[in-house]
């Protein structure tokens, strides 16, 4: 009888603690179009940041990242978690690198109310912080639960936390890459990178039996507004279908905030990041027991006119920044194609499973740019690869821009992005002339898979201006019955300028596989 009535009276307590997170329940319909008011009426107001919001105690100088990790949510307290439905949501405490305290609400059909900030939602361990942070403060972000891998467990989807970055999880996934709501001047040489922060939500209360999450936010920035709506339904690949309406402000009211910032260059839509120390196509070597550390190892890009590129990633010494010509692309990722242990022998980061992500562009997106950054770095803690599509019609200040598109998070078990593919990149100095350099590229699937014995592709390879290719072969690999194209190119010794390279494989004019792309830097 003890035992009935401790768990009474902790029910009582966790029903009590989700109460008092509630307040100012008002009747309202969310949509896109009524987020997208409110991030316009904010757009004709200079950008102020949530950083003054958040309290002394919580500040990087007062809490430090062991402090910081002592912080922890209750699991018990989850939204959602008592009523039985099929999607909860945890939250992350603000403080540390998480600077900007994030507005959250819960809706449903008819209603619209705030989730307030509630210290009893969290174990602050051995600190003593606890009843200095108002109710006002907001959270960092928040993790979503389902029953992803099991029908009676709820596990760790996806998370919101920190600027515009979230991760998804499909099946059997661990994290690796991330998106972000929108990249501006990524990677311009003249200016610093901009960040916008998802500064408020609203949460979809989910029913019974409901298959997707939905949610919405407002973008913020020194430069634009936005309004963003997630449909996020789990699965084998977890997919996130976005609409967003964008809104760039005044320059009068951008440099009120900000009066060095220059008119934007670029607005990276759909921006991916992910980290490439090393793999097989890596021209530096480090000292690591391991033969590869990425959690992606190459772009993958479907053009409108159907052709389709690889471009494998690599960390080169200096900065290297990438444009494509991508006029209404149809899609792209950056993918890892690499899907064994033995690939990685990390037996603590389990980047053979990590997903893909691939961007599906819906409507007409018009004309356009690729662009892929890859930094330089010495360790694998660092997010050094950023690939995002650029429109060149940038739109006017005030003018609402909208566009859409699905994200795949995949380890492409059941999605074939592109079945007929390069599977590996090597590179290194021909042995008969140290000058020339060798690519080594290895392709597979069904359409080599069919070619009658004796039956030999061609592989059609050229170079930019500043190389020449010297001489191409290609060869069967007896042991799984791919092709090995062996390009050598030597570079004009007068140029230092990096050299664009080509391959596809071809039989009878007709185009067996997708088109290998590099951009190869001089030492």
């Amino acid at each position: 009888m003890r035992r009935v009535s401790c768990l009474v009276l902790l029910s009582l307590i966790v029903l009590d603690c989700a109460k008092s997170a509630f307040a100012r329940v008002e009747p309202a319909e969310v949509t896109l179009d009524y987020v997208a008011k409110r991030a316009e009426e904010r757009a004709h107001k200079p950008f102020k940041s949530p950083k003054g919001n958040l309290p002394e105690v919580l500040r990087a100088d007062q809490l430090d990242y062991d402090k910081y990790r002592e912080v922890r949510f209750r699991h018990e307290q989850a939204l959602w978690g008592a009523e039985g439905l099929p999607f909860q949501v945890e939250f992350f405490h603000p403080g540390y690198l998480y600077q900007e305290p994030v507005r959250i609400n819960e809706f449903s059909y008819n209603y619209v109310q705030p989730v307030r900030f509630v210290q009893d939602f969290f174990d602050y361990g051995k600190l003593k912080i606890k009843k200095q942070i108002p109710p006002t403060t907001g959270y960092a972000g928040f993790r979503i639960l389902a029953p992803l891998n099991q029908a009676d467990k709820f596990d760790e989807l996806g998370a919101f936390l920190g600027a515009s970055y979230f991760r998804l999880l499909g099946k059997g996934q661990h994290y690796g890459e991330s998106a972000r709501g929108l990249a501006l001047d990524c990677g311009e040489p003249d200016r610093s990178e901009e960040f916008p922060i998802f500064t408020d939500w609203w949460l979809g209360k989910p029913q019974a039996g409901d298959q997707d999450l939905h949610l919405f936010a407002i973008l913020d920035s020194v430069s634009c507004t936005g309004a963003y709506e997630f449909h996020i339904r789990p699965g084998e690949s977890t997919v996130a279908e976005i609409e967003a309406i964008i809104f760039l402000r005044e320059q009068d009211k951008i440099r009120a905030a900000d009066r060095d910032r220059k008119p934007l260059l670029t607005i990276g839509m759909a921006p991916l990041t992910s980290m490439f120390w090393f793999g097989k196509s890596s021209g530096r070597k480090f000292d690591d027991y391991r033969p590869e550390v990425h959690d992606s190892d190459g772009l993958l890009m479907r053009m409108e006119n159907g052709e389709t590129l690889w471009r494998p990633l690599n960390n080169a010494s200096v900065m290297r920044h990438q444009k494509f010509v991508a006029d209404n692309i149809k899609g792209f990722g950056l993918l890892q194609r690499d899907r064994d242990f033995a690939d990685y022998q990390d037996i603590f980061n389990l980047y053979h499973a990590v997903p893909s992500v691939w961007v599906e562009p819906r409507g007409h997106w018009g004309e356009g740019e690729m662009h892929l950054l890859e930094l330089s770095t010495h360790y694998e803690g660092l997010d050094n690869v950023v690939a995002f599509w650029d429109p060149k019609l940038k739109p006017k200040p005030m003018q609402p821009f909208r566009f859409g598109y699905t994200l795949y998070w995949t380890r492409e078990t059941d999605r074939k992005l592109s079945p007929n593919k390069v599977v590996a990149t090597r590179i290194g100095a021909d042995s008969r002339n140290p000058q020339w350099r060798q690519f080594v590229i290895d392709f597979a699937g069904p359409k080599l898979a069919i070619l009658p014995e004796g039956a030999v592709p061609e592989a059609i390879a050229s170079c930019s201006e500043n190389g020449r290719i010297v001489e191409s072969q290609i060869f069967r690999i007896p042991s799984n019955s791919n092709w090995r194209a062996i390009v050598k190119m030597e570079p004009k010794s007068e140029n230092k300028d990096p050299i664009d390279l080509r391959c596809t494989l071809q039989k009878g004019g007709e185009v067996l596989t997708e088109t290998w792309t590099y951009h190869w830097s001089p030492p």
